[in-house]
């Protein structure tokens, strides 16, 4: 499964597009089925460039690679994977999501 669809490239916002919004609207959500890392998209430069929020060791804003993503394996080998059922959110509402649990 490619992790970018073509309905996906026409939603996402160029790179820079967002970068004066508070809280940008996340487009896709990929993850690794065999650990905790998680990837939303909130930028595409239409080739292989995301902006977005990633949770791995810790959450950060940050440029990934979608032929780097797409390279990797989980520590069970699985790939990564795009979130079938995910429908666009805001980052003040994927931090609440995926605030740690004490």
């Amino acid at each position: 499964m490619s992790l970018m669809t073509q309905q996906l490239r026409k939603q996402i916002p160029p790179l820079r597009a967002t970068e004066e919004q508070r809280d940008p609207v996340a487009y896709a959500r990929f993850f690794t089925p065999d650990s905790s890392w998680t990837w939303y998209v909130f930028e595409y430069d239409g080739e292989d460039t995301c902006f977005g929020y990633v949770i791995g060791h810790f959450a950060e804003l940050g440029h990934f690679s979608l032929a780097e993503l797409e390279s990797v394996r989980g520590p069970l080998g699985l790939k990564i994977e795009r979130d079938l059922y995910f429908s666009p959110v805001r980052l003040s509402e994927v931090r609440e999501r995926e605030r740690p649990v004490p």
